[in-house]
């Protein structure tokens, strides 16, 4: 593709704040790096991503506040994280993350086990254990 050719579709999700990094054939030939805002057929498959996330996340939301699943579910899906993701960063096996995703495990978790979890989901234990905020939060767009 020549540099000049780049598609500059504004429409992406992030509205301009980022740029994708394209090699084009700058007009001597050569292979350079140009930028672009993306494109339609890319904004389409990004959207429909987002949507598949947010989607997922209020199921979850649901469990969470029917007392299915515990607070720890929520966030790592906030945080598209997955259960071997989240062992990785809490140094634990994954059938113990697994095991506090569950209620009443989350509920007889230490104050420091806790505040490991809140940590890499950037909130404070009290948000953690929330329900209401979880209830009342607006999913990402």
């Amino acid at each position: 593709m020549k540099a000049k050719e780049v598609p500059q579709d504004d429409a992406n999700m992030m509205r301009g704040k980022w740029k994708d990094p394209i090699y084009t054939v700058d007009e001597n030939g050569k292979y350079t790096t140009s930028y672009s805002l993306g494109w339609e057929v890319k904004n389409a498959v990004m959207q429909q991503a987002w949507d598949n996330i947010r989607e997922k996340l209020e199921e979850i939301r649901k469990k969470v506040l029917a007392g299915e699943l515990s607070p720890i579910a929520y966030y790592m899906e906030k945080n598209i994280m997955d259960v071997s993701l989240l062992a990785k960063y809490m140094e634990l096996w994954k059938w113990t993350v697994k095991k506090h995703l569950k209620p009443k495990h989350f509920n007889r978790l230490s104050q420091e086990t806790l505040e490991k979890y809140a940590d890499i989901f950037n909130i404070t234990t009290d948000e953690l254990k929330d329900l209401e905020k979880i209830k009342n939060e607006k999913l990402p767009e």
